[in-house]
């Protein structure tokens, strides 16, 4: 059975769980594996970022093979990957920081997004456009927990995954703020874990991920 994020630009990634993968896959065999430890770990929604050359076949493997997953691409930079993204299968898109041509791209792609900010102008002008979900990042070098907790008071309508830097000893810090769904992070996929294909590490580690709730 497919994880619950319905069709529409009005779903919530921020919802499905308390953390959200990033994940940088170098070799697309090892992306199914992967993305089936996360799941049984208690984390659905993965975002495989467009940093490496096999990341739309892992997208794709994903989607194709690992129905309980909800993959996403993230480092999403132009409207041209936002187009190649959805057609690998992406059910949602993640972008570092976002122009009008990206956001017009992402709002008309049919699936959700999260547009990346980490000033309040660019907060504002967001919800400008009609957008209250956003990534902040990069969280930490932009202010950490201190300003998305002074942003939730002027700005209460704006909803956060904060990414960069975030690990599982500051993680809880970031999701007892009203403003934050969830976050984004790679601590439960580290290289040497990946490198040795040791996706029972990745699952134990996904799971003590998927317990940092509120």
């Amino acid at each position: 059975m497919t994880s619950p994020l319905p069709p529409s630009s009005h779903a919530s990634v921020l919802d499905l769980a308390p953390v959200v993968p990033v994940v940088v896959v170098a070799d697309a065999a090892d992306a199914v594996p992967l993305a089936r430890a996360l799941v049984a770990g208690g984390l659905p929604a993965i975002e495989v970022t467009l940093r490496t050359p096999a990341a739309l076949d892992a997208i794709r493997a994903i989607a194709a093979e690992v129905p309980d997953a909800v993959v996403g691409a993230g480092t999403v930079l132009t409207p041209e990957q936002v187009a190649e993204s959805v057609a690998a299968g992406a059910r949602f898109l993640v972008s570092p920081g976002w122009t009008d041509a990206l956001l017009d791209a992402m709002k008309t792609s049919g699936v959700p997004f999260l547009p990346g900010v980490s000033t309040t102008s660019e907060v504002v002008a967001l919800l400008e456009r009609g957008v209250r979900e956003m990534k902040f990042f990069p969280a930490q070098a932009a202010g950490g927990t201190a300003y998305l907790k002074s942003l939730a008071g002027p700005l209460p309508q704006a909803r956060f995954c904060p990414t960069g830097g975030i690990g599982p000893d500051t993680a809880p810090d970031y999701l007892a703020l009203p403003n934050v769904g969830c976050v984004g992070g790679s601590w439960m996929l580290p290289a040497d874990a990946v490198a040795a294909r040791d996706w029972q590490r990745v699952e134990q580690l996904a799971r003590e991920a998927s317990a940092l709730r509120r």
